[in-house]
């Protein structure tokens, strides 16, 4: 259906009583400001108007199902100018009772084919839906400490590919980092992101293999640097103080980016 048409339809009511059952169940929207919590309700009631839910191999999508997806997955674009257009290249979301395994294949230097099978949590594919692990939805209600989220992050995901290929650089607005032009917007926000991510996958690597003290923050993000943008945002709304302490650089633009200011 055309967006504008979907738009026409009138928001879904979302009950109360379930609405404040989500908020306690996922302390990080409930400790959100009240100004903050109204808007976020509205949001999710638009993104439950506009999606379309699917339970895969006999799963059964609830409302506590798709509020408790629906009201995680519009965070991160709570304060960004456009809100939910930033998923609108995409309506479907595949829901899983667990995690999955998802076939690869990738071609070496030789040329040589190798396929294998990963074990997911999520996926969001470009311009194609989002799959998630109905198991590790409902883990983000206790894994605030460790950073993770997994909604956030294959949300994440989908905001990163807004410009291409997910390769940890969101679409920039005008004047980002007081920056003229998008290039070199771009260019601020690498220069921060690299090296931080650089610093977290040498950390990561050295407690691999020299038992040195882990990250906290999942190690999946040291496997590239458009993963290590969907696990620092993970933290960045799930474990601000954390986050904070160990990444004020990232913090500093992750803030320019998601809270900008209004005119």
């Amino acid at each position: 259906m055309f967006k504008w048409l979907r738009r026409l339809r009138a928001l879904p009511p979302i009950p109360e009583a379930a609405w404040q059952a989500t908020l306690r169940r996922y302390a990080f929207l409930g400790a959100l400001p009240e100004a903050d919590r109204q808007r976020l309700r509205s949001l999710t009631a638009g993104f439950l108007r506009d999606k379309e839910f699917h339970g895969a191999k006999g799963f059964t999508i609830t409302n506590e199902v798709a509020l408790a997806i629906a009201a995680q997955a519009v965070l991160p674009v709570l304060h960004l100018k456009g809100g939910l257009n930033w998923y609108d290249d995409f309506v479907g979301i595949v829901v899983h009772r667990s995690e999955v395994v998802a076939r690869r294949k990738v071609i070496d230097e030789a040329q040589v084919v190798h396929e294998y099978g990963e074990v997911v949590a999520g996926e969001a594919m470009e311009r194609g839906p989002v799959m998630l692990s109905w198991d590790d939805v409902l883990a983000s209600s206790i894994t605030s400490e460790r950073g993770y989220n997994v909604v956030i992050h294959e949300f994440a995901h989908k905001i990163d590919m807004r410009s291409g290929d997910a390769n940890g650089c969101p679409p920039l607005p005008p004047g980002f980092a007081g920056q003229r032009s998008s290039r070199a917007a771009r260019e601020a926000w690498l220069a921060v992101l690299q090296p931080a991510y650089d610093h977290f996958r040498e950390q990561t690597i050295k407690a691999e293999r020299f038992g040195t003290e882990a990250p906290w923050l999942d190690a999946y993000g040291a496997t590239s640097i458009s993963e290590f943008f969907a696990v620092a945002c993970e933290a960045y709304f799930v474990n601000r103080p954390n986050f904070a302490r160990d990444f004020p650089g990232v913090l500093a633009i992750f803030d320019e980016f998601f809270l900008p200011k209004r005119p």
